[in-house]
């Protein structure tokens, strides 16, 4: 469902893949493997295990042949350091699960059908008896091994698991919280849920999913959020189906209260993607007033569109816009109360749930976004009105991103615009112990200290 947001896919099976991969190689980003495994006894779960494994070798075989990457997905991600062998090395073999494997780079360095199965076992994520049964004696000499290994003991790249730029850039902001937040990203997101304060009280909405045997609890900060135990499924309960509920990391939340929107105000979630902190802000304003979800892409607001549907919010004005500089934009110059910019970035603050991404940008690509972000707050700047109230945000965990982009937009608006400290505007809202969640004047969101995903926000106010 993720993928399809983004990109065309086709599900097809496996017979049909190599006139597919002939026809259709050229134009293809990868194929992905789902690996679907069930047995009731030993001998099946031997059986099965091997059979998928033969699967996958044959797919990989033609991927191979195509030139098409071939990325294999179980219950959790298969993981690997990408060098030719490793898995022979305990220690390495021990991190083979947390290291993200280059599927771009397989065909370079995983041409041992071995090394493959050993990939798979060290990615094995699912009960250890029935990965056992279907083990070597050799295999669970050599996964004992493995196991062994105490992480403690291995060097400081393979604790925390992080590119080496991107080490020592969060190293030097964080000193001796380093270590806490490379743990933290190693570890998954809770599921965290809004409840739509249009439908429905937060009291109800926990009572609803208990019923539904759906444990949750309040959030610490958010006055809308619930943290749910697990990863239940929710999608077709009632409470989702009828709106009363959103899937929302708190962290979101926390940026939609910054910008404290209130009745008939006029309101633009300037990047609003799928529209999850739009549909906070409609709630906020109580579907009064007007509020703009402008986006650049097609495919992100069409995502929207069925969360807005079952929100019951009316408030709600999709915009796909071509650029910040869109005519669109400009005719709302002056006349907006408030204007949220949660801007494209890195997305390194959810490694939690986006573990690959650490792996795919570069410190290049970060620079680039740099200057796209200090061109969408200036286009975002220009529709406020005196008195307004402007809030930049990312999900990043970069100061070139962060603290960089506000000093550049400082320098440039100083007469136009005077800094607000998160602090004092979050303790006008409902929040909780805002002054946990701030740096300096800035909000700053981590895993390790909130549980959250990494959030920056800077907050503004029109003169």
């Amino acid at each position: 469902r993720n993928l399809a947001k983004r990109d065309l896919a086709d599900i097809i099976h496996p017979d049909a893949l190599p006139e597919f991969l002939s026809r259709h190689g050229a134009e293809l980003r990868a194929v992905i493997h789902m690996g679907a495994i069930s047995a009731t006894t030993e001998t099946d779960a031997d059986l099965i295990f091997r059979s998928n494994f033969r699967l996958t070798l044959d797919l990989w075989d033609w991927c191979a042949t195509a030139g098409v990457p071939l990325v294999y997905a179980s219950s959790a991600a298969t993981y690997g350091d990408g060098s030719q062998g490793f898995v022979d090395d305990p220690d390495l073999a021990a991190q083979a699960r947390l290291r993200p494997l280059n599927a771009y780079g397989w065909s370079k360095h995983l041409t041992d059908r071995r090394i493959l199965r050993r990939l798979a076992i060290l990615g094995w994520q699912g009960n250890d008896a029935f990965l056992r049964a279907a083990l070597t004696p050799d295999e669970l000499a050599w996964l004992a091994r493995a196991q062994a290994v105490k992480p403690d003991n291995l060097p400081a790249a393979l604790r925390h698991l992080l590119p080496e730029w991107l080490a020592e850039a969060l190293q030097a902001a964080l000193d001796r919280e380093f270590w806490q937040l490379a743990a933290a990203l190693d570890q998954p997101a809770p599921m965290d849920l809004r409840v739509n304060a249009l439908k429905m009280k937060r009291d109800d909405a926990q009572r609803q999913l208990a019923d539904a045997g759906i444990a949750a609890e309040p959030t610490p900060y958010s006055p809308w959020g619930l943290r749910v135990a697990g990863k239940p499924a929710i999608q077709r309960l009632p409470v989702f189906t009828g709106g009363q509920v959103e899937v929302q990391d708190e962290g979101s939340q926390l940026l939609a209260l910054l910008v404290d929107a209130h009745r008939g105000e006029m309101v633009v979630d300037f990047c609003a993607g799928a529209g999850g902190k739009t549909l906070a802000l409609g709630a906020a304003m109580r579907s009064t007033g007007r509020l703009y979800a402008f986006d650049v892409a097609d495919r992100r607001l069409a995502a929207l569109a069925p969360r807005l549907a079952r929100s019951g919010l009316s408030n709600v004005h999709p915009v796909r816009i071509a650029h910040e500089r869109d005519d669109r934009v400009r005719r709302l110059a002056g006349k907006i109360d408030r204007v949220l910019v949660d801007a494209p970035c890195s997305g390194l603050g959810t490694l939690r749930r986006n573990p690959d991404l650490k792996w795919r940008q570069t410190p290049q690509a970060v620079a680039e976004l740099q200057s796209r972000q200090q061109a969408i707050l200036g286009a975002a700047a220009r529709m406020l009105k005196p008195g307004g109230r402007l809030v930049y945000a990312t999900c990043s965990l970069l100061a070139a991103e962060n603290e960089e982009v506000v000093a550049a937009f400082d320098a440039a608006q100083r007469t136009d615009f005077a800094p607000l400290d998160a602090a004092e505007a979050l303790t006008r809202t409902p929040v909780a112990r805002a002054e946990e969640l701030v740096d300096g004047r800035f909000l700053r969101l981590l895993p390790h200290r909130h549980a959250t995903d990494g959030f920056f926000a800077a907050v503004w106010q029109r003169r």
